[in-house]
């Protein structure tokens, strides 16, 4: 059993958790993922390692409460035990021989943004930062980006906090500025992506984006996470989750995305009626 080692909130919706998990640990590394199961009959639910202390043997993951998986894996807390955590899954985010690179993270995706940009700041790499989120509420990582980026920026769609814009902005006024990126490594929501690349992609940058679809095993069999590249089929789950952003078929991600909508609100809702009975049988 993986005992929960802390729990807390960073937002209204998102919480950061730590686990123990020796052997994952031993081998995580920033862009890879977990699968883990909070109770022995709840779905898997993939998230990608956040952080990881190998001297420990523990692994921090960040999930936002959307659905009804991560609302059963909110009601466990310190001292409990998560049933299942399996991984490390998926490949690495490739970060030998980078010497400048922008990060770009979108909300919540900037849990997986900052592992990336720790360790190309560990390696010595020269990071630059921009991180969006739509309001001051949602803000999430800030000390820890500001800690391991050599420049950021943090927008906010409203301006309530930070500057005001979109990420896209700041990363054009950045490169227009006369910064020479090795890559950018863009990771959150799938249209924060593809606009990305589109600004990258019109100055030439390399650009790496972080997809993250649906997935069910984890292994490349059940096809759920399958995405178009560069004209080719791709399983995330195994072939990435990183991929050259200029070759991916954004439209196509999103359109497969939005399948499951109405299916995710009818599991939402029923957990929600779910936890509210058990609440009140528990009062």
């Amino acid at each position: 059993m993986f005992e929960i080692l802390s729990k807390k909130a960073l937002n209204p919706t998102v919480v950061r958790m730590t686990i123990s998990a020796p052997l994952v640990a031993r081998k995580a590394e920033p862009g890879q993922f977990i699968i883990l199961r909070a109770r022995d009959n709840s779905e898997r639910i993939p998230l990608t390692v956040a952080d990881y202390d190998r001297e420990a043997g523990s692994v921090t993951i960040i999930y936002q409460i959307v659905g009804a998986g991560t609302m059963e894996l909110n009601t466990l807390n310190e001292g409990d035990c998560l049933h299942d955590f399996v991984g490390p899954l998926g490949t690495p985010t490739h970060t030998d021989g980078l010497k400048k690179v922008c990060i770009v993270g979108g909300g919540v995706g900037c849990a997986i943004a900052y592992p990336v940009a720790k360790k190309l700041h560990e390696l010595g790499a020269e990071v630059h930062s921009v991180v969006g989120f739509r309001n001051k509420d949602l803000v999430i990582l800030e000390d820890d980006f500001r800690a391991v980026s050599d420049e950021m920026r943090l927008m906010t769609d409203d301006g309530s906090y930070g500057e005001k814009g979109l990420v896209t902005a700041a990363l054009e006024q950045l490169i227009t500025d006369g910064n020479v990126y090795d890559e950018v490594i863009a990771i959150g929501p799938l249209i924060m992506m593809k606009f990305v690349c589109q600004v990258t992609k019109k100055y030439g940058v390399k650009t790496i984006v972080s997809m993250n679809p649906v997935m069910v095993d984890g292994t490349g069999m059940c096809g759920g996470c399958r995405l178009t590249v560069g004209g080719e089929t791709k399983f995330a789950c195994v072939d990435g989750p990183d991929f050259d952003g200029h070759l991916v078929d954004f439209d196509e991600a999103m359109a497969r995305g939005g399948m499951y909508r109405e299916f995710e609100a009818h599991a939402r809702e029923a957990a929600c009626n779910l936890f509210k009975k058990e609440g009140e049988a528990n009062a």
